[in-house]
């Protein structure tokens, strides 16, 4: 939770997530895992991490996120194993898309994001790239920190797990 909480902050506030965060993060992740289960705990380590950035991998090669919040995906994957880290990574996708309509709603642009959302459907359908207009590199789209959505759906899920426990 604190290398979610860490990272999720500073994604908020600069839009980055540094390596002295996440490699660190991925080795501690490692090592409790091991210590704590010995080889099959290590082994469950380094699926976590594996599977968090093998399914976030496409999403960096086309823009759509940042390479921090891959390397925080595989960090906490380390933490918490491939089936924790699958459902984690499920819910923040939804977690990001509130924040992603709450943004729309707020900056006013729910016209413009729907001919952008109709355009990627279009390039879909027709098995080429979106334009630039719906790029991360567009210094006009919006965009929301997936940091903090993954921050705070590892945050809601350790409150979970502790209110479980109790």
């Amino acid at each position: 939770m604190l290398l979610a909480c860490a990272a999720g902050w500073m994604d908020l506030r600069s839009r980055r997530i540094p390596n002295w965060l996440t490699v660190p993060g991925f080795l501690l992740g490692l090592a409790l895992g091991a210590a704590t289960g010995g080889w099959g705990g290590l082994k469950a380590s380094l699926l976590g991490a594996g599977l968090g950035l093998l399914l976030l991998l496409p999403f960096v090669l086309l823009k759509a996120l940042g390479a921090g919040d891959w390397k925080l995906a595989g960090a906490l994957g380390a933490f918490v194993g491939p089936a924790v880290l699958a459902n984690l990574l499920l819910v923040s996708v939804f977690v990001a898309g509130l924040m992603a309509l709450g943004l729309i709603v707020y900056k006013r642009r729910v016209g413009e994001t729907m001919r952008n959302i109709a355009n990627m459907v279009g390039s879909l359908l027709s098995l080429q790239m979106p334009g630039a207009e719906v790029s991360l590199d567009n210094p006009r789209s919006l965009k929301v920190p997936y940091g903090v959505a993954l921050a705070l759906t590892v945050v809601a899920y350790g409150a979970g797990h502790i209110w479980r426990a109790a």
